[in-house]
Formats: structure tokens, sequence, C-alpha cells
């Protein structure tokens, strides 16, 4: 039985009457760029022909020729989180539309799995890596743009690295505007993890307002607890053992804050009529709870962060960007 022969570059060519460089290019060109290699009546021949002769592109063989794998790694701390899950929505689907592929790894917003989950993924010639599990004081990504390995962060910043994020500084000052407009003037604070620019970034321009009308940062009652619902229901449980009520709560993030709504409701506290609470993201459940909240551009922070990661990759100049965050107004503030 004879043995159809492989379809080839030099096969489609020697059809078309090309030189092989011109259908080469042309086939292993990004989506959208084949325009840089050949007309767009000889795009079309080029790609029809390869759909009638079944012409698969060898991504090995591109490899070698281009010294690029089209690997991307991601590291979040948990694809269960909700946002960065998102974000990694972004983040994916543009890496499908530029031709790319993505692994993901959790870190567990462990530095020492951060290492280890990372090292990996260079280890399998990832091209460029996205991290949405920045730590302030580690010095990994220090150590990695140092070796040379393009990187961006999404979702948190670090000086001194490419980034990606929602401006959390004004999300922290839209929601003690709002609160402060309700004529609340004790509260409390569910801040999340002191290692992560969220943090940092949206209970300091909370607190930017608040000082601005006389309420200073030691008037107000700040609980480091984590980003999850368990983290508010425990920041409550403090706050609550605390010398004063607050009258309101600000959550750095939506499921601190559905939690310490929960713990709230458990006690017979009212919201908003005892504690308003505002929380930070406006995921669906934020919205199924009539959550008053933040909401920060999440797709499209995932999206931004990985072309950036690409324009790195081509070796331009990249920029940090800040995306706008909006208020939502619900009843729970």
């Amino acid at each position: 039985m004879d043995v159809a022969e492989p379809v080839t570059l030099k096969t489609l060519a020697g059809e078309l009457g090309l030189n092989v460089s011109t259908v080469s290019r042309v086939i292993n060109a990004e989506p959208g760029t084949e325009a840089k290699w050949a007309s767009p009546e000889t795009i079309r021949r080029i790609q029809e022909l390869a759909r009638q002769r079944g012409y698969a592109r060898n991504p090995h063989a591109a490899s070698l020729r281009t010294s690029r794998s089209d690997l991307v790694g991601v590291i979040v701390p948990r694809l269960q989180d909700y946002v960065l899950a998102t974000i990694y929505e972004g983040i994916d689907a543009a890496a499908e539309a530029r031709g790319r592929v993505t692994v993901v790894a959790n870190s567990l917003d462990d530095p020492i799995r951060q290492r280890l989950r990372t090292e990996s993924l260079l280890a399998r010639r990832v091209d460029g890596l996205i991290f949405g599990d920045a730590h302030q004081e580690s010095p990994y990504l220090d150590e990695l743009a140092a070796r040379g390995v393009p990187l961006t962060l999404v979702s948190r910043r670090r000086a001194g690295h490419v980034s990606v994020t929602c401006d959390d500084e004004a999300g922290g000052r839209l929601a003690a505007e709002h609160l402060l407009s309700t004529g609340r003037r004790r509260f409390a604070v569910i801040a999340g993890a002191e290692y992560a620019s969220t943090t940092l970034d949206r209970v300091g321009g909370f607190l930017e307002v608040l000082a601005g009308h006389g309420i200073g940062a030691t008037d107000v009652d700040i609980h480091y607890t984590g980003f999850d619902a368990p983290a508010g229901q425990r920041a409550i449980a403090e706050i609550l053992a605390g010398p004063s009520r607050p009258e309101a709560v600000f959550a750095v993030n939506d499921f601190a804050a559905i939690g310490a709504i929960g713990a709230l409701q458990t006690l017979g506290i009212s919201v908003p009529d005892d504690i308003a609470v505002v929380g930070y993201n406006d995921t669906p459940i934020a919205e199924a709870v009539n959550l008053t909240t933040v909401r920060s551009p999440m797709v499209e922070m995932g999206r931004l962060g990985f072309e950036k990661l690409l324009a790195l990759l081509d070796k331009e100049e990249v920029q940090s960007e800040r995306l706008a965050p909006q208020f939502i107004a619900r009843s729970t503030a």
C-alpha cells in the first residue's frame, strides 16, 4: 500500500509557484500580521491551498527556527479565586487570539511554591511569565528579571516590573467618599494580606480620603485577615470584640465582604442600618447578594497583561498601566 507523502512548505510553494520563505512566513505569521509578508491575494491562495492539502504547522520545528515555544506561563495564587480565574480568562483569550498557549500553575500565595512552580515552567521552555501573586517583599521577581526572563504582573503590582492592575488607590478613595456621603464617621477595614499591593493601595486610598475629613489612620480599625469569606468572618469577630462598633466596614475583596455580612447577620446586626459594608471587584456573587462594591476590570487586566508580555518579547518599550475602577452602589451601604 502506498503511503502518502507528507505535505510540506516546499510542496505548497511548488504548487503555488512561490518561494518557500514566502509561504512559511504567511503560514507561521501571528493572526492579523500576514500582510507584512505578502499581498492579500497571495495570502488567500496560500491559506486556501494549505487547507485543501491538510497542511499542519509543526510547532516544534517553528520553535527551533524562532527560539520560541509559543507557551506562556501564568502563576496565580489559586484558580478557585474568582478574581484571578477571571483575569486568567482574559490572558488565555488574548493568547488564543495570538496563536499562543498558556500554562497555569497555583502558588497558593507561598513564595517557595511560587519559585518551584516558576522554575518548572521555565524548564518547559515557556517564552515568558505572567504573575498574579506578586509579593511586595519577595526578591524572586527581581532575580528573574536579572536573568533576562520576560515577565509581567497582573492584579498586583511591584516596583521595577511591568504590571497591569486596577487603580486600587482610586478604588479605595471611591469607597471612602461614598461612605462619608452617607454620614458615617466610624470605620473598620478588612484589609486582606499586607504583602499584596491590592491591600496596600486600596487601604491607602481609603485612608487618604478619611484623613481629608479629619479621620486619622489610628482612628480606623484595620484587620489583615485575608481575602476570602472566612477572613471576613474572622475580621468581624475581631472588630466587634474591640472597644467601639464601626458604622461602616470596607473590605478589600467581595468574598471577605460577603463573609462579613454573614457574620453580622448571624449576630442580628442589620446591614446597612447598623453597619454598612462595601466590597471590592464586583464579582457575580456581589450582584447576586446586592453588595455595594468597587468594580475592577478583571478580563481587561488579563488581556493587557498578556499583550504587554508579547511587547516585551518583541523588545518593545512597555509601561505599567492602571485601569479605572467604578463604584457600584447597591443595598449594603
